[in-house]
């Protein structure tokens, strides 16, 4: 499904119509009636709101397909065995809008900040080596073979 949707994503509903009714994909047609229903869902708003709306104009703008739960069941094998089956099922969500993307202020250029520069310290050296001595002061002495 996710292979369906990220053909549509980001493009006009006309044209993810288009793509939808000549995919070869089996996913092509249950995504075709979540868009149908999103469309639909975006005209009664428009019409509740009592604002004109052009199908034509809008656009996918959000697009994605979750797991669902997965429906466990079991199947007989040999020597009286049981092997699972997972019948996994998706969430697929798909939001429309306008072309016109609604207006956001710009930030204002005096307002961003020069990046700081990170301090850099300069090495020590080389660390110094723990003695031998201590190192070796608790371990056991090894045994030679012969």
């Amino acid at each position: 499904m996710r292979l369906v949707i990220d053909q549509i994503r980001g493009r006009a509903v006309p044209e993810a119509y288009a793509i939808l009714r000549f995919s070869k994909k089996l996913a092509a047609k249950q995504i075709h009636k979540v868009l149908k229903s999103a469309v639909a869902n975006a005209e009664q708003r428009a019409q509740r709101q009592n604002v004109p709306l052009d199908v034509d104009g809008l656009r996918v703008r959000y697009a994605v397909v979750n797991e669902g739960p997965t429906l466990k069941r079991f199947s007989s094998a040999a020597m009286g065995r049981a092997t699972p089956i997972k019948k996994r099922t998706s969430h697929v969500e798909i939001r429309v809008a306008g072309d016109e993307a609604p207006a956001v202020p710009p930030v204002p250029q005096a307002a961003k900040a020069e990046p700081k520069a990170k301090a850099v310290t300069p090495a020590a050296g080389k660390k110094a080596k723990p003695d031998q001595a201590k190192a070796k002061a608790g371990a056991k002495p090894r045994r030679r073979s012969k």
